[in-house]
């Protein structure tokens, strides 16, 4: 097992490179081929936002699940558990529990109340123009914070593939993967990116499984063996596979977890791509189905991920995975390579180029859905119903969600630079805590509050947004930690959690409720009552 601890970029031979670079080409030619064929049929509004909501409860679970199991729940957790055991399998337990708050709470009746966006249900009892304005300023900064982690899993993926090891060279590929992400969404839509999202999915599992039977093949189908492998290999015995290795060693190490925790399970039921899928459904039946699909789909794949980040550490090992990247994001591809035969081998390269390309075939449809829901929100909510007034045209409005597509991919790429060393786990619980500051309360309370008013909708999402960005700012994330901070070699920060969850969703919550109750607004019984109906039975649902 030697062979273990050399560099993944030592792998990617001269003899090999050829190999790898043509199956990563197929596969995003592939993607490319999907999205202009899909383009084709896309002919108007409805098209564009909702896929014409022509695709059933299986499809849309299909597509959710890909479009939820991201490059954080493929290379991120991975590598989390690949480095800190137990406790980096706390983020698995996360993503799939955050499914049921979705199911339960909002999946139904949002499809019922909305259209095409998160604002669409906001402002049915709302002043149209304030809240618009800030649901789709939310949408955005979420939709951004979401598409770093993926940037930064694009930029560590196809540089290790590629043997790129300069700074200037994964920027690139960073822009790349910013590029091909807008010509995504603004040929494809949403019927484009949901056919990519459900092959990507069936891909993504299908890697899954075969990387799962080869590593408890290893073991002979004995877990045992291979948790005990994976802690004598991480010199950590058998604290690795207890509490605390990340998330115990102090108090603020704990306050961190719990944090985390709660914005995991809270985020998803306000993440904006993933509610927009609700609406590419016929029915509200169907999106409760398509949900219970998801979590199917998903809870099996985040089971595999145990297998996965156990494997890379009983395998691979700790110190490997760190060379190649200090966050673990390399953890998966480095497993790959050797279950495939090791480094040098052409069946290691095969396999570390198929699943990177998996791997990499799910980044773009993320940000595609990601990149899809923020351009939606700005065309729809801040150009047609506030700068235009209501009185603009379907084609000017996705004329508008096109150039807004260009806009937010730019942001995506300056930013992703930056993030480029992070763990894209820990990425993505920036968004979910995001997510669960600003859009949860307002949306809970517009659907079950009767008494929620226009000042609550502001206070609630400007409040949560700007207090879960202002403390990420000032945490750990982006200086002060010397490996994994955005900017190295400075230290600004005073806020000790590195996410901020744990005071911006209660205070998001308190604001929403204060707001409401601090309103001289009378809220308006009627159109409350006429959201309940709709949003309970759908009638007169779009």
């Amino acid at each position: 097992m030697s062979h273990a601890l050399v560099p993944l970029a030592a792998s990617a031979t001269t003899e090999h490179r050829p190999l790898i670079i043509t199956l990563f080409a197929v596969f995003v030619a592939a993607t490319l081929g999907i999205t202009v064929w899909a383009g084709r049929q896309t002919k108007n509004a409805s098209d564009f936002y909702a896929g014409g909501r022509q695709f059933t409860a299986f499809q849309n679970g299909l597509a959710v699940s890909g479009d939820y199991m991201s490059a954080a729940s493929f290379l991120g957790i991975a590598g989390a558990i690949a480095l800190f055991g137990y406790d980096g399998f706390l983020y698995s337990i996360g993503f799939l529990v955050a499914w049921l708050v979705a199911l339960l709470l909002v999946a139904e009746p949002l499809r019922n109340s909305g259209r095409y966006t998160m604002g669409d249900v906001l402002a049915y009892r709302m002043r149209q123009r304030p809240v618009r304005t800030a649901a789709g300023a939310s949408t955005i900064v979420v939709s951004i914070f979401y598409l770093l982690a993926q940037m930064a899993g694009a930029g560590v993926l196809v540089s290790l593939l590629l043997g790129i090891t300069t700074d200037a060279g994964k920027i690139l590929i960073v822009a790349l993967v910013g590029v091909l992400m807008i010509v995504y969404v603004t040929i494809g839509g949403m019927k484009g990116t949901t056919w990519v999202q459900m092959v990507k999915a069936v891909l993504l599992i299908a890697g899954a499984v075969l990387m799962t039977f080869l590593v408890l093949l290893k073991f002979h189908f004995n877990v045992s063996d291979l948790l005990g492998t994976a802690a004598e290999k991480s010199g950590k015995g058998s604290a690795f596979l207890e509490p605390g290795l990340k998330y115990g060693a102090n108090g603020t190490s704990k306050l961190d977890f719990i944090s985390l925790g709660i914005a995991l399970v809270l985020g998803t039921a306000g993440l904006p791509h993933i509610l927009i899928r609700f609406y590419t459904v016929p029915t509200a039946k169907a999106a409760r189905k398509s949900v219970n699909w998801a979590i199917g789909i998903i809870g099996a794949f985040y089971l595999m991920t145990i297998a996965l980040g156990f494997g890379a550490a009983a395998l691979v090992g700790p110190a490997a995975i760190k060379a190649q990247n200090p966050a673990g994001n390399t953890a998966a591809p480095q497993l790959a390579e050797y279950l495939g035969g090791g480094v040098g081998t052409t069946g290691g390269a095969t396999l570390l180029a198929v699943i990177s390309a998996v791997a990499f075939a799910t980044i773009l449809a993320v940000v595609a859905g990601l990149t899809l829901a923020s351009s939606s929100s700005f065309a729809h909510d801040i150009y047609a119903n506030v700068i235009r007034k209501g009185k603009a045209t379907e084609k000017e409005e996705m004329g508008a969600a096109r150039w807004a597509t260009v806009f937010i991919g730019a942001i995506a790429i300056v930013l992703g630079a930056f993030a480029r060393d992070m763990n894209v786990a820990g990425l993505v619980a920036l968004a979910f805590a995001v997510a669960a500051s600003a859009n949860l309360p307002t949306i809970l309370y517009s659907l079950f509050w009767k008494r929620f008013t226009t000042q609550g909708a502001l206070w609630s999402i400007y409040g949560g947004l700007f207090s879960s960005v202002f403390l990420v700012l000032f945490s750990p994330v982006v200086s002060g930690n010397p490996k994994t901070s955005m900017f190295k070699g400075v230290d600004f920060h005073w806020f000790p959690l590195e996410n901020p969850g744990l005071i911006s969703i209660p205070l998001g919550f308190l604001l929403g409720w204060i707001g409401s109750l601090l309103s001289k607004e009378e809220p308006d019984a009627g159109k409350y009552a006429e959201l309940e109906v709709k949003s309970l039975t759908g009638v007169g649902a779009h």
